[in-house]
């Protein structure tokens, strides 16, 4: 029987790069696994539900913006309630290609993780993000380490797959902004398998990041101080 799997993109004014994502997605052919695509459209201001609805995929609109964790969050809620056995979040600005799936998919069932994480800084190829971004990933790889024991590469990666477990979790409590280093203490502490397999990532295909500028620093302080707090929570 086929694994079912649930593609969940959370998208926040991603009408430019949303079509051809879609697209990419719907022509991969994965044998063994039924994908379903739900995009989490978090209040955005353009097009994006629009573009959603018009390409016959899941759409969960937000009444108000969450950001990227309560996104997430409401992808998994989705995929627990519907008994999805895999979970698969791709970004919806186009950095992380359809066609690298598979790499993620090949090595859940190699290593039977609950939590695979898509990394860029293994093989080195692709798009790697600018120098003061890398050196933030480093700081993030370090700190994780320090918390849980796993050297993660690439802890700040939003392509990522969760298995059914996984999954439960994270419907149930999941970090409300910047999520992804925080998540992997969380997983973590509840005792779940994590693996990182390389993949090739591109350069975001339009919109603007939301860690620009002063908002740099309170990313760096804000996940230091919830990275901590997830390490010691009961």
């Amino acid at each position: 029987m086929a694994q079912t799997v649930l593609v969940i993109i959370p998208c926040y004014n991603e009408a430019v790069a949303l079509p051809g994502l879609l697209q990419e997605l719907k022509q991969i052919q994965l044998p063994g696994y039924d994908i379903s695509i739900a995009v989490v459209n978090d209040a955005s201001k353009d097009h994006t539900a629009a573009v959603a609805r018009s390409n016959d995929v899941i759409v969960l609109d937000l009444p108000v913006n969450l950001g990227i964790g309560g996104a997430m969050q409401t992808g998994f809620l989705y995929a627990h309630t519907n008994n999805f056995d895999l979970a698969l979040q791709v970004d919806g600005d186009g950095q992380h290609p359809p066609s690298e799936i598979c790499k993620l998919l090949q090595c859940k069932a190699a290593t039977d993780a609950n939590v695979v994480v898509g990394s860029r800084f293994i093989e080195k190829a692709g798009f790697q993000s600018s120098f003061t971004r890398r050196i933030g990933i480093k700081y993030f790889h370090w700190l994780n380490r320090i918390f849980t024991g796993n050297s993660i590469y690439d802890p700040t990666s939003g392509f990522r797959l969760l298995d059914k477990k996984a999954i439960a979790i994270a419907a149930r409590s999941y970090p409300d902004e910047y999520p992804e280093p925080e998540s992997l203490v969380l997983f973590a502490r509840c005792g779940f398998r994590i693996s990182e397999t390389p993949v090739v990532m591109k350069e975001r295909f339009g919109g603007h990041s939301s860690i620009r500028h002063l908002a740099t620093l309170y990313y760096f302080v804000k996940v230091t101080i919830a990275m901590f707090f997830a390490y010691v929570r009961q």
